[in-house]
């Protein structure tokens, strides 16, 4: 499988949303041979989308010339797109989310109805792609935090979608903690090999994946203890 990672963290491999992520792949290495490719957002050169729609009416040539050119052909090429990044406000982090506005070109303006919304008319072929969310943040509580982000997830991938979301994710880079974390990036891997083998994870994995690792108050302590 081709496997397109987009590491939208500033913190590139030292990001604690890869480590999970990273995980995860070498799950999906455990059931099979892997083509895997990292994008660190943050390296790449891409321009903000100006809503000019030159690429919705032109097949797809884009007014900027940066590497969001190249990062198409390779979505394209793709079967499976990770976009992994740390809650920023909510949602995703610039650099992830200005790659996410300039896929622009691969739709036209035209609009068909699908279900109850109406959704443009692709003017690429991606209808073999998956899409795989995997965000952690730095609080403690599951709820309340990742719903604006997966609600755009599912916005803008409305099918062929997984979503992995994990508080307490800072603990992923703090020695100290390995005693809850090696085993949470041990069910990360088993949803990796999970995924690869049937397409998705078991409701009852993916709930203990999502979970806080330590309780949420102890958590917080430690957190205002060391501020």
């Amino acid at each position: 499988m081709k496997i397109l990672v987009l590491n939208g963290s500033p913190k590139r491999d030292k990001s604690d949303t890869l480590r999970m992520t990273n995980a995860f792949l070498d799950g999906m290495k455990d059931a099979g041979s892997q083509d895997v490719h990292v994008i660190h957002t943050v390296d790449s050169h891409i321009e903000y989308c100006t809503g000019c729609f030159s690429c919705m009416r032109n097949g797809g040539t884009c007014v900027h010339d940066d590497d969001m050119k190249a990062i198409l052909d390779e979505i394209l090429a793709s079967d499976l797109l990770i976009w992994s990044f740390p809650l920023y406000c909510y949602g995703m982090p610039a650099s992830l989310k200005a790659l996410l506005d300039r896929t622009l070109p691969l739709s036209s303006m035209a609009m068909r109805k699908v279900g109850e919304r109406y959704e443009h008319v692709e003017q690429a072929d991606f209808s073999k792609l998956r899409y795989l969310m995997i965000c952690g943040c730095g609080f403690p509580n599951s709820r309340h935090n990742f719903e604006p982000a997966v609600r755009q997830f599912e916005m803008c991938f409305p099918s062929s979608r997984t979503v992995i979301t994990v508080p307490e994710s800072p603990m992923f880079n703090a020695p100290e903690a390995e005693s809850v974390t090696a085993p949470r990036l041990g069910k990360l891997r088993e949803a990796g090999r999970q995924y690869a083998e049937s397409g998705s994870i078991s409701p009852e994995l993916l709930s203990e994946i999502t979970s806080p690792m330590i309780p949420e108050e102890v958590y917080a302590q430690i957190v205002n203890q060391s501020v």
